[in-house]
């Protein structure tokens, strides 16, 4: 879903930056506010509604981690964390926040398009959660039955891996960082234990890939979390 006319709002504090991105974005049809601190920026949250936030994290008055934290206390708007900071633990702070993805500057259009697209399919299949059967390649999940099938034949998973399985498809191309599993899947309690992640994710590989040497469907985010392919 590329959604012509869809809002943007990007929330960058360099001119030349917000530049190239609304060249870009209105190139292709969107529609884009700026904002060039977190002041401003809540502002045209609260009052456009838009569809995608796009968020630098160097503000100049609030630090766009913490922006992201105050825009979820009331909004469920999509939020791509566009930065210079790399670093694994900048990534994985952004998404405990509550950003839905991570691009690392500096970064082609393409690549800016293909995430906001994952972005509004995934805000506006709003029926997804309701759905009672999703399918990924040649994998099929039952929600009603809990039942999972690869191909023609059914695959047999413990509770905890539909569980995981189940969290990430109804998530499927957003990120989810290991502390979010490990909360979603093993409650609060297991925080900080990520070994759990990693076990089961290699159980589940064994089930549900060809090549779990070689995943297609669930993907690695090197240091951060795990992602279904969508």
């Amino acid at each position: 879903m590329s959604t012509p006319g869809a809002l943007v709002l990007v929330i960058e504090d360099e001119p030349q930056m917000r530049r190239f991105i609304r060249a870009s974005l209105e190139a292709h049809g969107f529609q884009v506010d700026e904002a060039s601190n977190g002041a401003e920026a809540l502002a045209l949250a609260t009052s456009r509604n838009p569809d995608v936030i796009l968020m630098d994290l160097g503000l100049p008055d609030i630090d766009g981690i913490d922006l992201t934290r105050r825009l979820r206390e009331w909004s469920r708007t999509p939020v791509i964390v566009i930065s210079a900071r790399g670093r694994e633990a900048d990534k994985v702070s952004a998404l405990d926040a509550g950003a839905d993805d991570y691009l690392t500057k500096p970064f082609g259009v393409d690549e800016l398009l293909a995430r906001i697209r994952v972005a509004l399919r995934h805000a506006h299949d709003t029926q997804r959660t309701e759905e009672s059967a999703l399918e990924f390649g040649n994998v099929r999940i039952d929600f009603a039955r809990r039942e999972v099938k690869v191909g023609d034949g059914e695959v047999h998973l413990t509770p905890t891996e539909y569980k995981m399985l189940s969290l990430l498809a109804r998530n499927a191309g957003r990120v989810l960082t290991h502390r979010q599993i490990i909360r979603e899947v093993w409650g609060p309690s297991y925080a900080g234990q990520t070994h759990h992640v990693r076990v089961h994710m290699a159980e589940l590989r064994k089930k549900i890939e060809s090549d779990p040497a070689r995943p297609q469907l669930l993907l690695t985010e090197p240091g951060v979390g795990y992602r279904l392919r969508d």
